[in-house]
């Protein structure tokens, strides 16, 4: 029978990262339960997307980059973003792969998971309109972050134990995906050892670096009803204050790149779009326009057309 969600349940929902057992097209709404898979026009399309994403990585000359992809049911918070991770070209999977954590559903627990850049883009969610969000670092900052992601002992020590998609930024009783890069980063630029403290002294340093995480003020009473019927959210790691005002505070893809441009001016910023007619590529730390509307500066390809 369908039914509408409260917009406050949908926002927290829209919380919720990348899962890997429904495939990458696994939603945000519908989080452990599989969802219709596009069209062979929708993923032939999707695909060329992720070719001009991986085109705009090797002619970048890096072989690192800090990736984000758009999400559903956050815009109206002001977050275009919801799941980011680290984008190598030296993966152990394909080049370009995105290191990242998801919530394997079946297990119960997240993992971290290398998934090729075509699936990165399919979870966007959104078969017409996307955005994909690519920073590139300066060589020191690039290289600490390309030899911390692919040291395998980095990665897994910084891995939490139980996932909670609205997971506060400054415990470590949660994690979710954007969390997990958040620390990850902090691990490579504090030069911080991998040992059975490492999330806490991640968290210890992000604070130290005025590491801001989002914030979402959801404008309603106590939600801790909501995390009892939802295993993959939670309150008990909020301060209590937070809890009551129903005011989050988050890592997500805008608090990581905004923590990024502050602490590394020379970093730079691509943003791809696409509709089902074309992508537009735009440089710089300011935003495309809704819609996917190109501006003066920006690059528009046409998409190859495709038989659904």
């Amino acid at each position: 029978m369908a039914f509408e969600l409260p917009a406050a349940r949908r926002a927290l929902l829209a919380l919720v990262c990348t899962t890997a057992a429904h495939g990458a097209w696994a939603g945000s709404f519908n989080f452990c339960q599989g969802q219709t898979q596009p069209n062979a026009a929708t993923q032939d399309r999707l695909i060329q997307v992720a070719a001009a994403v991986k085109a705009e990585l090797d002619g970048s000359g890096q072989a690192v980059a800090i990736v984000s992809r758009s999400g559903l049911a956050l815009q109206r918070f002001g977050h275009r973003y919801s799941h980011a991770g680290v984008s190598l070209k030296a993966s152990p999977a394909i080049p370009w792969s995105v290191r990242q954590l998801y919530y394997a559903c079946d297990e119960k627990r997240p993992r971290i998971f290398d998934q090729g850049m075509s699936g990165f883009v399919m979870g966007a969610l959104d078969p017409a309109e996307g955005y994909v969000s690519i920073v590139l670092l300066p060589p020191d900052a690039a290289q600490a972050l390309e030899r911390t992601a692919l040291d395998d002992q980095h990665a897994l020590r910084l891995l939490g134990g139980t996932y909670s998609a609205n997971a506060y930024a400054f415990s470590q009783r949660y994690q979710n995906c954007n969390q997990w890069l958040a620390e990850l980063m902090a691990t490579a630029w504090g030069a911080l050892a991998p040992g059975d403290s490492a999330r806490g002294q991640a968290q210890d340093w992000l604070q130290a670096q005025s590491y801001e995480p989002s914030r979402f003020n959801l404008g309603w009473g106590p939600v801790a009803w909501l995390a009892g019927l939802l295993p993959w959210l939670h309150t008990d790691d909020h301060p209590q204050e937070n809890i009551v005002d129903a005011r989050f505070r988050v890592s997500m893809p805008a608090s990581i790149e905004g923590f990024v441009h502050q602490r590394l001016p020379e970093a730079t910023r691509i943003e791809l779009c696409y509709t089902p007619q074309h992508i537009v590529v735009h440089r710089g730390w300011d935003a495309i326009t809704p819609g996917c509307k190109p501006g003066a500066d920006d690059a528009v390809m046409a998409l190859a057309a495709t038989q659904p």
